[in-house]
C-alpha cells in the first residue's frame, strides 16, 4: 500500500481560506438572463476559436448547474470526496512541491504528474477563477475541476494535443455531465487531421466511451495525499485500463 503525504491542519485551513478569498474577489453576481447571454456568446466564440481558455469557463459555468450539483452529490457520497469538499484544497505551484515530485519514483502518480506538466509545457496555475456561479459550494466544484483536469490527463495518459483533449473531454463528460465537456468532445472532434480522425474513430473514441462509462469517479481522489502511489496501483483503483497506442501525434 502506497504511503500517504500529510498535509498539516494549518495548511489545510489556508488552502480553504484561499478558495474563499479567492471567490469572494472573483465572483460576478448575474441575472438569469445575463446568463442566458454569457452561455450563448461563450458558445458561439468557443466554437469558432477553441483556444479561448476563457470563453470554454464561461460556458462551463453558466451551463453547469445542474451536473455541478450531480458531482457534488458524487463527492458527498464518497469519504474522499467529503473530505475534499470540507478542505477545499488548491492545486498549483504554491500548495504542490514540483521539484519534489521530480525526485519520487517514476512509477508514481506524483512523478507522472510532473512529467506531464514538463512534456506539455503546462502549469498547475493557469487555472482561470470561477466567477458566474452564486453558489459557493458549486463554485468550488468546478475550481476543483479545473485545477485537477491536469491530473486527469495524467492518470488517463492524454498529451494536451488536441486528440488527447478530446479523448479526455468525452471520458469528463460521461463522468461530470458538464455540458461544455459533451461540447467538447462533439465540436472538438471536427478539428482532428486527417491521421488524427483515423486514429480517433478507430480506438480512442471507443476507448475514451468504454473508460468514461466503466470508470470510477475522479474528483473522488485526493490526488495531493496519493502522489507516492504507483500509477498501475491508481489506474486498478479506478478501473481504468489505459489506452494500448502509444503514438498520439
Amino acid at each position: 500500500m502506497f504511503k500517504r503525504i500529510i498535509i498539516s491542519n494549518n495548511q489545510k485551513y489556508r488552502q480553504m481560506s484561499d478558495f474563499i478569498t479567492q471567490y469572494n474577489e472573483s465572483h460576478i453576481i448575474t441575472t438569469p438572463l445575463q446568463k442566458i447571454l454569457l452561455s450563448v456568446g461563450s458558445a458561439t466564440v468557443s466554437l469558432f476559436d477553441p483556444q479561448r481558455a476563457d470563453m470554454i469557463a464561461t460556458l462551463g459555468e453558466t451551463t453547469g448547474v445542474h451536473a455541478l450539483q450531480y458531482m457534488k452529490d458524487k463527492m458527498m457520497n464518497s469519504q474522499e470526496g467529503s473530505e475534499i469538499l470540507k478542505l477545499q484544497p488548491r492545486i498549483n505551484t504554491s500548495t504542490v512541491d514540483l521539484e519534489k515530485l521530480k525526485d519520487m519514483p517514476k512509477n508514481t502518480l506524483g512523478y507522472a504528474y510532473y512529467k506531464f506538466l514538463e512534456d506539455n509545457k503546462v502549469t498547475p496555475d493557469s487555472r482561470g477563477s470561477v466567477q458566474f456561479i452564486d453558489d459557493i459550494e458549486l463554485a468550488y466544484v468546478m475550481q476543483r475541476y479545473r485545477e485537477v483536469h491536469d491530473l486527469i490527463h495524467t492518470v488517463l495518459g492524454m498529451p494536451t494535443n488536441m486528440l488527447g483533449e478530446v479523448t479526455v473531454k468525452w471520458i469528463e463528460a460521461f463522468q461530470t455531465k458538464l455540458p461544455m465537456t459533451l461540447g467538447g468532445g462533439l465540436f472538438g472532434a471536427l478539428r482532428l487531421k486527417p491521421k488524427q480522425r483515423q486514429q480517433y474513430v478507430k480506438y480512442y473514441l471507443p476507448w475514451a466511451i468504454q473508460t468514461g462509462l466503466n470508470s470510477h469517479f475522479m474528483l473522488n481522489i485526493y490526488f495531493e495525499k496519493r502522489w507516492e502511489q504507483p500509477i498501475e496501483e491508481l489506474h486498478k483503483e479506478l478501473n481504468i485500463k489505459p489506452i494500448e497506442i502509444v503514438d498520439l501525434k
